[in-house]
């Protein structure tokens, strides 16, 4: 359960849905980099889990609405640390990377 709601695009989706109902397309627009596919696969594991609720109105074309659940708008702060640690570190992350498959690279060049 830790790793679906700490996941790149969970975060996303929770912290949009938790403002208010969202509609697909503009999660699509909201969380950045996210394909549709993986929208459509994260949003079907949140709803499964109990973190959104999914509602259809008999509109033609029907409309679609995502909404956090109360048990999901509790995490909201605690996303929001993670969010929040997760961008004021990562430049050290990016560079720690780098470095470490600098070493990776060289250790098997010399192996």
């Amino acid at each position: 359960m830790l790793g679906r709601v700490s996941g790149k695009w969970s975060i996303g989706i929770l912290l949009v849905t938790t403002q208010g109902p969202a509609r697909f397309t503009e999660l699509e627009r909201l969380v950045k980099g996210i394909s549709r596919r993986m929208l459509t696969l994260t949003l079907r594991n949140l709803e499964r889990d109990g973190l959104l609720t999914r509602t259809v109105y008999p509109t033609v074309p029907p409309k679609v609405e995502y909404t956090a659940t109360p048990m999901a708008r509790e995490l909201y702060d605690t996303l929001l640390t993670l969010a929040g640690w997760a961008e004021r570190h990562l430049h050290e992350i990016d560079e720690s990377r780098v470095r470490y498959d600098r070493r990776a690279l060289a250790e098997a060049e010399t192996a």
